[in-house]
C-alpha cells in the first residue's frame, strides 16, 4: 500500500466535506473539500508528468506553507516520484549542498528564492506550475495521473537539519510514512472530527509527517497557516476553535504570554497538546497545565525515524519524560560497546520498526555507521524508568567528560531553567586545561542577570562537578526553525 492508497478514504468518502482552511497572512481564509484537494493533486500530477517527471525521479521544492505545497507533495506520491522538502530559510550555499546531493529532475520554488539555487538546475516558479496545472485540468477531463509503486520505494527525500555539519538525506519510503500515521492517529485518538491548527512549517517531518499525515488519514479538518506568529496565535486559536495542535516548545513559551482568560477558552475547546523536536522543559509543561488545563503531551522523533516513543493520551504524561515505545517500535539503551543496559542506566538509544528508514542517500559510509547489528543509532543519550518511561539526556555528541566524570547538559539546564527570570538555558563543554572539558550555561534571561545567585543555585542543587564554569548572557539562542540550539553557533567562553 503506498501514501497514495492509504489517502483515498479521505478523498472519496468526504469528497463534499471541507477539508482544508487556508488562511493567508493576509488574514484571507480559503476553504476546500477533499474533493477539491483530490482534484487539485491530479491536476498537478498531470503537469508533472508533462514536464516529464517519472517513478523515482527527485523534485526538490523550497516552498512556504501553502496549499500549493499540499498539491505539489499529493501529486508526487501519485507519481512514484520522490519529494525532496527545503527549509525556506536555507540560503544558497545550503540548497546548493542539497541540489548536488539529490540530483532533482525539478526545482520549484518562489521567485525570491531563485537565487538559492545553482546555475543548471532546473527550476520552475510555483505561480508558473500552477498555472501549467489548471491549463491541462480545463483542456481535457479528470484523468487521475498515478504509478504503481511499492510500499518500500522512497516517497520523500529528508535532510537532516546540519546542526553540526553537512546535512544528509534520509531516505523515507512510504511504509515508513505509513506505519507513523496509523501508529500516531491511533496512539492519540484522531478521528475526523477533530480539527487541527497546522502553524508547524510543512518542509519539516513535524509537520509533513505528523502532522498532514495524520489529517489525510483521520478525514478530520485543519486550517494551515503560514506559519507561526505569536501575535496572531491567539486569535487563530480563537476563530478555528482547534481540537488538536502540534507545537515545539518554543512555541508554548509563546503560548504561555497570552491573557490568562483566553488561554482558559482556547483550553477548554483543544483535546491535545503535542511537543516535540526539541526537549520541552518541566517547567513549561507544569505552567501549561496551570494556565491551559491541559499536559502538554510530549514525544519523540528523527527525520530519519518519524515517531518512536510518545506519552500516553489516556495515561501518566510524565513530566520530564518521552514515554514509552509507540506500537512496532523496539526500543534498546546500550553502553558505548553496543552492550544492552538494564532499568536506570544511561546510554545511547537504538532503535528498530517500520518507521526506520533504509538509507541515506547516495552516502553508504554514513549509512553503515548509523546502524549496528540491524539497530539505528539515534546518537541521542536515554535511560528506562522500572516502569518504561523513556527519559532523554541529549545527544551523545553533547555529553561532557570532567575529570572523568560524565556531565548531561540537559539535567544542568533543567535546574537553571527553574531559577527565577531564566527564560531559556543552554549547556556545553568548553575545553580545560585540567578538567578536559568544563560545563558552561548560556542563559537568555530577564534583566538583570544575576550570576551569583545561578552560581549559589547550583551550586546547592548539584554535585560540584556538574555546575557549571561559566555564565554567558545572551540575547537569545541560535535555534533551527524547529526549535533545535544549534550550539556550534554560540559565542565562545574563556575563564577571566
Amino acid at each position: 500500500m503506498t501514501l497514495t492508497d492509504l489517502f483515498q478514504p479521505s478523498f472519496t468518502a468526504r469528497r463534499d466535506i471541507v477539508g482544508l482552511e487556508y488562511e493567508h497572512a493576509s488574514g484571507q481564509v480559503q476553504e476546500f473539500t477533499f474533493g477539491d484537494l483530490d482534484d487539485r493533486a491530479d491536476r498537478m500530477a498531470a503537469a508533472l508528468a508533462a514536464r516529464g517527471l517519472k517513478a523515482g525521479d527527485r523534485l526538490l521544492a523550497q516552498l512556504p506553507n501553502s496549499v500549493e505545497f499540499l498539491d505539489i507533495f499529493l501529486a508526487c506520491l501519485r507519481l512514484g516520484v520522490i519529494f525532496v522538502p527545503v527549509n525556506v530559510l536555507y540560503r544558497e550555499r545550503e540548497v546548493q549542498h542539497i541540489v548536488t546531493d539529490a540530483a532533482p529532475v525539478l526545482c520549484v520554488i518562489t521567485a525570491d528564492l531563485r537565487s538559492n539555487l545553482p546555475a543548471g538546475a532546473l527550476v520552475v516558479e510555483v505561480s508558473k506550475l500552477v498555472a501549467e496545472a489548471a491549463v491541462l485540468g480545463e483542456a481535457a477531463p479528470r484523468v487521475p495521473a498515478r504509478t504503481i509503486v511499492d510500499g518500500d520505494a522512497p516517497a520523500a527525500l529528508v535532510y537532516t537539519s546540519g546542526t553540526t555539519g553537512r546535512s544528509k538525506g534520509a531516505v523515507l519510503s512510504h511504509n515508513n510514512f505509513a506505519a507513523n500515521a496509523m501508529n500516531l492517529v491511533g496512539a492519540w485518538a484522531m478521528t475526523s472530527t477533530d480539527r487541527y491548527l497546522a502553524a508547524l512549517p510543512l518542509f519539516h517531518v513535524h509537520g509533513l509527517g505528523n502532522g498532514v499525515m495524520c489529517w489525510l488519514v483521520s478525514g478530520c479538518r485543519m486550517r494551515l497557516v503560514d506559519r507561526f506568529d505569536a501575535s496572531r496565535i491567539a486569535s487563530q486559536m480563537e476563530t478555528f476553535e482547534p481540537t488538536v495542535f502540534f507545537g515545539v516548545p518554543t512555541m508554548y513559551v509563546r503560548l504561555l504570554e497570552l491573557d490568562a482568560d483566553v488561554a482558559a477558552r482556547i483550553g477548554s475547546r483543544a483535546r491535545l497538546f503535542v511537543s516535540g523536536s526539541a526537549p520541552l522543559p518541566a517547567a513549561v509543561l507544569e505552567a501549561f497545565r496551570d494556565k491551559f488545563a491541559h499536559t502538554i503531551l510530549e514525544r519523540y522523533g528523527m527525520s530519519e525515524t518519524l515517531m518512536n516513543i510518545s506519552n500516553p493520551y489516556a495515561g501518566e504524561r510524565r513530566a520530564g519524560t518521552v514515554g514509552v515505545p509507540l506500537p512496532g517500535v523496539s526500543v534498546r539503551i546500550v553502553d558505548h560497546a553496543g552492550m544492552p543496559l538494564g532499568d536506570n542506566a544511561i546510554g545511547e538509544l537504538e532503535l528498530r520498526g517500520s518507521n526506520v528508514f533504509a538509507a541515506y542517500w547516495n552516502n553508504p559510509a554514513a549509512t553503515a555507521a548509523a546502524f549496528r547489528d540491524g539497530w539505528f543509532r539515534t546518537g541521542d543519550l536515554a535511560e528506562r524508568s522500572s516502569d518504561g518511561y523513556y527519559t532523554l539526556h541529549g545527544r551523545s555528541s553533547d555529553l561532557i567528560i570532567s575529570g572523568g566524570f560524565n556531565i548531561y547538559p540537559r539535567e544542568i539546564e533543567e535546574v537553571l531553567l527553574e531559577q527565577p527570570g531564566v527564560r531559556e538555558a543552554v549547556v556545553v563543554g568548553a575545553p580545560d586545561p585540567r578538567r578536559g572539558e568544563v560545563p558552561v550555561a548560556y542563559i537568555v534571561s530577564d534583566d538583570p542577570f544575576d550570576e551569583d545567585a545561578l552560581r549559589q543555585a547550583c551550586g546547592r542543587l548539584l554535585a560540584s562537578f556538574k555546575a557549571p564554569r561559566g555564565y554567558v548572557q545572551v540575547a537569545s539562542l541560535p535555534r533551527t526553525v524547529l526549535g533545535k540550539v544549534q550550539k556550534h553557533l554560540l559565542p565562545p567562553w574563556s575563564p577571566a
